[in-house]
């Protein structure tokens, strides 16, 4: 009989300020963490639970409570996939019992998961909520020079100026914008000239989920990214001919184990590969870091957005962060 007990817990941690996208703000990161211990060894996985998903921090506490039982039998990463639906709570235990075969066999994570070769840095996104176009523009000024990727969240009418505003403000930047479902069709091609022309990379999520195939067909000058519309393998295949980047984040495919199998098929039927996060921790950063050592862009910003972070934490060099100390994962 196996040893490995699992604990669940919730914490709360302060973001800078506040932290906006089209749906509103917050002023904390809920995040929720899976310990998963066998003898000396301690795996560990954080999840972000998200409203727009349906999700709770009370009920992925309880969803994750609900797999003691299996977990003290012996649950692995393969029975996990089976046992649980994608999402947050499944997402935290795949990320801790990756973490504890690590820990316990001593070979790094990044070698389970058959990466050729050590994870190097990676440059991440810095994120800008969406605000007046001079707050923003005095945000970009403030973070362009040690932060070249931005990334900004629009929201609607006004976003035009917004970007523009940034743009003046970071003239050497390069940009990529997240209306996170807040367009319109005709605000999409009213807006993508004006972005191609300002250098804008990317336009993520412009219509709301479910609204994507509107998009097919349309000559959008701007490379169009799936947030909300994308979430695990089989989303992929409905998004062929609408979007050209997904953007993968183990929130939404139920932990590291698909979001590698996600990125593998999304990179063989030709899709960019945008790595994503929530606002969270170092924790749930870490595991991330290994889907970004294959994406054309890397989104994970979390801990820079919060007030204070956990301890050891992801290293930031500003826009460059550096693969995780085994203290913290992996």
């Amino acid at each position: 009989m196996s040893a490995q007990q699992l604990t669940v817990r919730r914490e709360n941690f302060p973001i800078r300020g506040s932290f906006r996208i089209s749906r509103g703000a917050k002023t904390e990161a809920a995040v929720v963490v899976a310990e998963v211990t066998d003898g000396p060894h301690r795996g560990r996985g954080e999840c972000v639970p998200y409203a727009r998903y349906g999700e709770s921090v009370e009920g992925v506490v309880a969803a994750l409570e609900a797999m003691a039982e299996a977990v003290a039998a012996g649950l692995d990463r393969d029975s996990l996939s089976r046992l649980m639906p994608p999402g947050a709570a499944r997402n935290a235990l795949d990320c801790a019992l990756w973490d504890l075969e690590a820990k316990r066999s001593g070979v790094p994570a990044w070698k389970l998961a058959g990466l050729a070769e050590p994870p190097g840095p990676l440059v991440t996104c810095y994120t800008l909520s969406v605000d007046e176009p001079e707050a923003m523009a005095a945000a970009a000024r403030e973070r362009a020079l040690r932060h070249p990727l931005l990334k900004m969240k629009l929201t609607g009418e006004g976003d035009l100026d917004r970007v523009r505003a940034v743009r003046a403000a970071a003239p050497a930047a390069r940009l990529v914008v997240d209306a996170n479902e807040g367009w319109t069709l005709d605000q999409l091609h009213r807006f993508a000239p004006v972005l191609a022309g300002l250098g804008v990379e990317m336009i993520e999520q412009p219509l709301p989920a479910g609204q994507d195939e509107a998009l097919r067909g349309v000559a959008c000058p701007v490379p169009l990214g799936a947030d909300e519309s994308c979430h695990g393998l089989e989303s992929l295949d409905r998004l062929r001919g609408l979007y050209q980047v997904v953007n993968v984040k183990l929130d939404k495919t139920g932990g590291l184990t698909e979001a590698l199998a996600m990125t593998r098929a999304a990179h063989a039927t030709g899709f960019e590969v945008m790595v994503g996060c929530m606002v969270a921790t170092s924790l749930a950063m870490a595991p991330a870091i290994l889907v970004g050592q294959g994406a054309r862009y890397v989104d994970l910003d979390g801990p820079l957005l919060l007030a204070r972070d956990r301890e050891p934490g992801l290293h930031y060099d500003g826009a460059v962060v550096q693969p995780p100390v085994a203290e913290l994962w992996g």
